[in-house]
């Protein structure tokens, strides 16, 4: 599957799946099938796209979870996109070496 993680947006095409909240898009990655997932920072709640990386994060380093094939941000908050960027990074990094 592939998962949109935004709450305003409208996915790019039919082929996405939605996630408007943080819990939604945890619930969908723990259910293993998220294949793409493109994230928004801003989720116009208290937890953010940073902290949907971040457990994902988590999950993966502990090997509870396998990570997306691909991850993309589409965000148009700055800091939001580098903090992203760099755990995406972290989990790339980690990928290589199991």
């Amino acid at each position: 599957m592939k998962l949109f993680v935004d709450d305003v947006r409208k996915s790019p095409d039919s082929s996405w799946e939605i996630a408007r909240t943080y819990k939604e898009a945890i619930d969908a990655l723990k259910s293993g099938m998220v294949e793409v997932l493109s994230l928004d920072h801003d989720l116009g709640e208290d937890l953010t796209g940073y902290d949907i990386i971040n457990w994902l994060e988590r999950k993966v380093y502990h090997e509870e979870i396998e990570a997306p094939k691909e991850i993309l941000v589409h965000s148009a908050n700055p800091v939001g996109v580098n903090n992203i960027k760099r755990a995406i990074n972290s989990i790339e990094r980690f990928k290589k070496l199991i």
